[in-house]
């Protein structure tokens, strides 16, 4: 599972917790990302998948000149 962004927030409940945004490659039905969510969930207080999203389709365009 390709990691493409992660980032730190400060938790509201707590000093010196942080929660962290992460962006990974992947869609929650692929088995590969299922098994690293399981696997973080194991060592995490909390996990929530914001959203699982199709990659898009980057249209080819003829150049032309």
């Amino acid at each position: 599972v390709n990691l493409t962004r992660i980032e730190s927030r400060p938790a509201r409940t707590s000093k010196w917790e942080y929660v962290f945004f992460v962006d990974i490659e992947g869609h929650v039905d692929d088995p590969q990302v299922a098994t690293a969510l399981e696997s973080l969930k194991r060592c995490s207080t909390r996990v929530q998948v914001l959203g699982s999203y199709p990659r898009a389709v980057m249209a080819r365009h003829a150049v032309t000149g």
